[in-house]
Formats: C-alpha cells, structure tokens, sequence
C-alpha cells in the first residue's frame, strides 16, 4: 500500500508539469490585476474559471467543462486548478478534488488529490501531497496536515533532491532518497525532521535511522553536519573528516572539522567566516600535538636515523584574509598566512593551503601575509602595500629520505614595507594621443645574504662568508608613456610612442669590495618608436574567414645602465609571448630593462569557420643592436678554482631574442587547445605549455597537459628544470557508471609523481568516486603514498573531496 501511494504522488508531481499548461490554454484569461493589490481581487472575493458554477448560500462549487480542463481559481493572493473547488465566501476555507495543484503567495507549489484549507487558509490536509522546492528538491507523502502557517507533517513521505520526472514528464525513481513513516517540517525551526527514516540510492535501501534530521532545503544555510571526507594515507592511516556548520546569523558562520586518523594524533580544522555592510573576513585554523611524522630513514634499514623531528610538538596554521570595499574610491584588507612546519600541509592533507587572496599573491608552495589599500578612480589608480612570505618550497630534496628534505629558508626572502604604485592619465588627448603617467616606489629589507640572481654575478663574493647580512634595497621610479594612434585609407594602423622613465636607488650592506654604508644610485631611459599593425581579411565561398595581421615595432632607447650594485629582485622571471614581446618593458618589474636600438617583429593568423570553430598562430622574435651582458646570470660551481660560468634565464641576452611561437585551435565545440613556446636560435625549446581538452557525450571528457623548462643549466639539486605532463578524464560506460583517472608524469625523473583512478557514478544530483591513488611528489616527507580515496557529492547536502587542491607538480 505504502509503495502504491507513494507512486502516485509522484504521478501527481509529474503529471501536473503538462496538465496546467493545457488548463491555461483551454481556460479564459484571467482578469488583470488591479493596482495597488496583487491579485486585483478584494480580500474577500474569489476569482473562478469553470465548466459550471453553482452557488449555496455562502458556498461556491465550481467544477471542470467536459473537456477535462480544470477549474481556475484565484483568491487571497493564491491560485488554485482542480477537477472540483468548493469555497465557502463567509469563513474562507476552500476544497479542492482531483489533480489539485496549489500556488502560494511565495511561489510553492503544492499537488494533491485532495487538498482542504482552513483557518484562514493557514492549515490544512492533503492526500496524495507533493511538492517541489526552489532548488528542486521534491518532498511527497501520502497524506499531509499544515498544523500551522509554519508546521507541516506528512505521512509516508518521501524526500529527493533528485529529478522525480524524466524529459517527458513521466516518473522515474530518483537517485537517491530519504523515505520516513513520519517527517515534519518545522519552517520555524527551518529543519525537516524524519521518524523511521531509510536512505535508499536508485531505489535501494542503504541504511536506517530512527530519528533524522537536515535543514529545510530552502534554507540558504543552517546549523548542521555536512558531508565527511574520508581518506588513507600510509602515515596517517585512515582519516575521518567530520564538518559541523554553526550558523550564527545569516552573515556570521563557524565551521569545525577535526581530521581523526588511525595513526597520528588528530588535527582540528576551525573556519569562522563574517560578511559585514562593505567587506568580508574568513580564517582559518588547525591545530595538532604530534611528531613530524615521514620517512627520516636514511639508509633504508627501516629505522629512522634522525630521533629530534619525532619529538611531540604544538603544530597549527593559520589562513585568514578580510577584503573591504566601502563606498567611494578607497578599498582595502588584508591576508595573514603561517603555518608552524613547513610540512603540515603536506602531512595532513590540509585543503587548498594556497588561496589567492589579497592584492599580491604567494605563488606555488609560498604563504604571504599582507596588508593593502587601494584608490581608483576613471583616471587614476594608487596602491599601497606591505608583505612578508613564508616559503614551504624544498630547496634541496632528499630522495633517500624525503623527510630530510631541505627547505628555502624563509630569512633568504624580502620583507616588502612599503611597496607603492602610481599611474594617472589626464581628462583629455595630449597632442592627439593617450598620456599616462606612472610611478613605482619598494623597500625591501632581507636578513641572510643571497647571490645570483638576486645580486650581479660581479658582485657575489666568491666563497661567500659566513653571516654575511642580506643586502636592504629601496627604489623610487616615475614613467612617462605616450601613445597616439593613425589609420592610413588603406587601413594601415600606425602608432608613434614616447616612453621615459628614471629609477633612484638606495643600497645598505653590500659586499665587500664595496664600501661599507647606503650608496645612492640614479638611472634613466628614454625611448621613441613606432608600432605597425596591418589586418588582412579574406572571406572564403565555403563561409570561412582567414585574419592575418602582421606587426612590427621599432624603437630607438638611451643605452642601457645596469649597474651591477642594484639587486635584481622583481624581474628574476621572464615569460615572453605574444603581448610582452611588444612592450618597451619586457620584464615584469622595474629592475632590469634593455635600452638600445630594437626591432621586433610578429604575425598572427586566425582562420574561423562555422560557430565558434578557430585556429590561431602566432610567431613573433626581437632584434636588438647588440648584446646585453647585465642580463647574464651566474652558474654557481663548488670548485673555487673553476672559470665563472654564465647563462641566459630570460631569452634576452643577445642581440637576437628567442622565437615566441603561440597558438590556439578549437576545432569542434567539445574541443579546444592551446600551445606557447620559447624557441632559440638553435632550435632548442626553453620554456613551452600545451594543453588540448575535450568533452563528448555532455558528460565524457579528457585533457592532457605538457609543460617543460629547460632554461636553467644548472646541475645537481640546484638545478630548477622540470618537464611534466598531466592526464585527467573520465568515460561513462555504462548508463552514469564510469571511470575516472588523472596523473602526472616527471619526465624529468622518468616518475608517476601522482596518479588516481576510480570508479564514478554521476547522475547530476548524485555523484559518488572511489578509486585508488599515489602520491610520490617530492615535497611528501612520508616519501610515495599509496591510498584509497571516497568523493561524494550530494545536492542539496553539499559534497566533499572536490575542493582540493589537488596539482601538485
């Protein structure tokens, strides 16, 4: 009997997605609304569209025309469709039988067989009850009563957050489901609690619980558990992560999550989170009383050779940011992130341990903690910051023993206070053209000694002596650019530039053979030029449309002044391509540039056909009129004897640049890809990315990554080259049964440094994995771990193991 009602519930729920719409084509138009009422009626009327109308005493008994459209009744802000409505003027309560479907003032909808109304239309009883909420969840039961205008209990009922009905309205069982003898929902309390509940997946009973309870799903947030992670690691064993969400006020929430493991001592997770008028504040925090577990085994004899990191210890992090915009051009906040051992991450397993937040951020394996203020207007924008970072990055890793690994010592990094940026153009053309000024001011302070490519290989002492104190930097530098644009009647884009630019250095402690004190150092640069753009368009018959658009830029620029004292430290990484190959300031930052006569070159050709079908080229180079030997940087050697060895780290060291070479190619709608590449003058890749992904069947999709540097020539564990290639996809086999997989590849060490694969079910409300991966990355100090790892996603419910950061290269 209970699985016959249930059924038809449903039925009601799908069937009336089709009927109303026939109702409303077949009814006359109802009366507009009138103004200043929602419904144009007055609170005592009714509105009613019918076969036949009888009316008995204060009784209206509508019902359906043989045609089978329902009756159309509006009243008190709802509306109501049923085969037969009674409605009684004097005490407003109303009936309805046979396919009823309710609309509330707030937009529920409610189905039933049968439906009766009280109490001012505040309580109620329905047969055959079911009801879709905003984020399309379903609740259904046999019967249902509205005790209140706030409680409501069902019978036999049945809750889904899962489609009910298929693409043609018809019933079909949901993916998963919570069944109950008795479920109340208590909006007051903004919870559903159930009695004698079954949770059943595809139909299938898969656990009991007396009692139960989940917030009202159409509550945005409440008090509450949310869905737990669960994990393996060789060193920690099994991990159980419990969230538990307090909701403080609809702007204010806690979030507690203790990790429990098998094998270590546990780690509380705490996140609070506050939403104000104009900004917004999270942290983050864990803490932990336990050893720095890993592998400390040197000679592979099985027992560790190292006893101190076993020792117990306070271990904890902290990630908190707050951004705030308050009205008007200013905008500020903040971001503080530690960790006590730079290993706790990795151990733990912590989740995305490296949030972009902030105006700066950290890059890879890197906590910045800061504070800024930023003023923007049309015409003018100003910044103003102060940094310091802490490094997690192993420096020297240890293969036999990963958790000896050497890290970057955090003392070898700047403290930035202040760092400050400028820029302003005025309200109209200067001389026709576009008039920017800019400005730039840094001080940086740094405890140790560091060398290339911080400093000049002329100046780095060689050995270098111990205690040697870090060299402090501060920079003032103002900009001047101009740029007016010309388009000749053949469609030639000429643009003639002005760039100018001067830099005030202020240098403490630097090595001997220099003198002991602050030294002052000034530079300048200025340069003219010209950029050339021409666009070519050709249409062919077969609709294709082919772009090509050559360009060339020449300048003329002051020589270069790189005096060997000032420290490089914002512009150690060059990426050229297509866009910083024709800026007058190639490198990211301000302490290194070129002067001299250059000219660079570049093509572009971009074929488009049918929709959102394209292939891009681009191949560009630079010339300049001679070398530049201040970009070099020096190859460290341990033998004091050898001859100093130099190499080129950005492209640019010659008179003649790298080819920059870039593409992209979407040659169907589920596929798309891109390629960047440096190339020398002798054919050799120095740094190159590609990707290609691809998407069928909606659901089946896969991409594979290649990236490679080969930019550094040093050797041994100072060498910084990599060449990596990443797998990811997954294929549905059966139905929403697949798999899914996705792996890294050191072609540099000719080792999988992570790699998973699994079993998927994914229905788009229901999405469960479990499969198998290895982590072998060099960072683990536990060294290669194998493991089990459970994803689940719920709607409605929230999911887990999909917020990780799972790249790890």
């Amino acid at each position: 009997m209970r699985g016959r009602l249930l059924a038809g519930v449903a039925t009601l729920a799908c069937g009336p997605l089709f009927l109303a719409g026939q109702a409303f084509a077949q009814d006359a138009t109802p009366p507009a609304p009138a103004a200043g009422s929602a419904d144009g009626l007055a609170a005592e009327a009714v509105y009613m569209d019918a076969g036949s109308v009888s009316r008995d005493g204060d009784v209206l008994t509508a019902e359906g025309p043989a045609d089978g459209a329902r009756v159309f009744a509006r009243f008190r802000d709802h509306t109501l469709q049923a085969r037969r409505i009674d409605y009684d003027l004097a005490n407003q309560t109303a009936s309805a039988s046979g396919e009823v479907e309710l609309t509330a003032p707030d937009g529920t909808v409610v189905f039933a067989s049968l439906l009766e109304l009280e109490d001012d239309l505040q309580t109620g009883i329905a047969v055959d009850f079911a009801t879709r909420l905003e984020n399309g969840a379903s609740l259904m039961a046999a019967t249902a009563v509205r005790r209140s205008d706030t409680l409501n209990e069902l019978n036999y009922a049945l809750f889904t957050p899962c489609p009910i009905c298929d693409e043609e309205g018809r019933p079909k069982t949901p993916s998963i489901s919570i069944q109950a003898e008795r479920v109340v929902q208590d909006e007051a309390l903004r919870a559903i609690l159930y009695r004698n509940a079954v949770f059943k997946i595809g139909g299938v009973p898969v656990l009991y619980l007396p009692f139960f309870g989940h917030p009202d799903p159409t509550v945005e947030r409440a008090s509450g558990f949310l869905v737990p992670i669960i994990d393996f690691d060789e060193e920690r064993g099994v991990s159980y992560e419990q969230p538990y969400l307090i909701v403080v006020s609809p702007s204010e929430d806690w979030l507690i999550s203790p990790q429990l493991n098998t094998s270590v001592a546990p780690l509380l997770n705490v996140q609070w989170r506050r939403r104000f008028a104009d900004g917004t504040v999270e942290v983050r925090s864990g803490y932990t009383y336990e050893r720095t577990f890993g592998d400390f085994d040197i000679d592979g004899d099985g027992i560790d050779d190292v006893a101190t990191p076993l020792d117990r210890e306070h271990r904890s992090y902290l990630l908190a940011y707050g951004r705030f915009d308050p009205d008007g051009p200013w905008r500020w906040g903040f971001t503080v992130e530690r960790v006590s051992d730079k290993t706790l991450f990795d151990r733990y397993d912590v989740r995305n341990p490296y949030p972009d937040n902030g105006l700066y951020y950290g890059d890879e394996r890197r906590l910045i903690s800061q504070i800024y203020a930023e003023h923007q207007t049309r015409r003018s924008y100003v910044s103003l910051a102060a940094f310091d970072i802490q490094s997690l990055r192993v420096a020297i890793p240890n293969e036999a023993a990963p958790g000896l690994n050497v890290f970057e010592s955090d003392s070898s990094l700047p403290v930035v206070a202040p760092l400050i940026t400028a820029r302003w153009e005025p309200r109209g053309e200067v001389m026709g053209g576009r008039l920017r000024l800019s400005g730039s001011s840094v001080a940086l302070f740094r405890d140790d000694f560091v060398g290339s490519p911080v400093l000049r290989p002329e100046i780095v002492p060689d050995p270098v002596p111990a205690g040697l104190s870090g060299v402090d930097s501060r920079r003032v530098s103002g900009q001047l650019d101009w740029r007016r644009a010309f388009v000749s009647r053949a469609g030639v884009i000429w643009e003639p530039f002005v760039d100018g630019r001067v830099d005030l250095y202020s240098l403490d402690d630097l090595p001997a053979p220099f003198e002991a004190g602050t030294q002052t150092l000034s530079r300048g640069r200025f340069s003219a030029g010209l950029d050339v753009r021409y666009p070519l368009v050709r249409s062919f018959a077969g609709g294709g449309d082919l772009i090509v658009e050559p360009q060339a830029q020449l300048s003329v620029s002051t020589a270069t002044d790189l005096d060997p004292r000032i420290p490089n430290e914002d512009s150690q990484t060059l990426e050229l391509d297509e866009s910083s190959l024709f800026r007058m300031d190639r490198f990211p930052g301000y302490d290194f540039y070129e002067g001299g006569v250059r000219l660079t070159l570049g093509t572009r050709a971009t074929y488009r056909w049918g929709e959102a079908r394209e292939a891009s080229l681009f191949i560009g180079k630079s010339w300049r009129d001679d070398d530049e030997p201040g970009l070099r940087a020096l190859i460290p050697n341990p033998d004091p004897l050898a001859p100093p060895a130099f190499y080129d780290p950005s492209g640019l060291v010659s008179a003649s640049s790298d080819w920059v070479v870039q593409g992209s190619f979407a040659p169907s709608e589920g596929v798309r890809g891109w390629a960047h590449a440096t190339i020398d003058d002798s054919g050799n890749i120095r740094r190159a990315e590609a990707s290609v992904e691809a998407t069928w069947r909606r659901r089946d999709r896969a991409s594979v990554t290649y990236i490679v540097d080969r930019s550094n020539p040093l050797g041994g564990p100072l060498n910084r080259n990599y060449e990596f290639v990443e797998l990811r996809g997954q294929q549905f086999i059966w139905g929403n049964w697949g798999i899914a997989g996705a792996g890294v590849m050191d072609l540099e060490r000719d080792l999988i440094t992570r790699s998973e694969i699994g079993l998927l079910f994914d229905d788009d409300c229901f999405r469960f994995e479990v499969g198998y991966r290895r982590d072998n990355t060099r960072v683990r100090p536990s060294g290669p771990s194998d493991g089990v790892y459970i994803r689940l996603n719920l709607a409605t419910f929230g999911g887990s193991g999909y917020d990780r950061n799972e790249r790890r290269w």
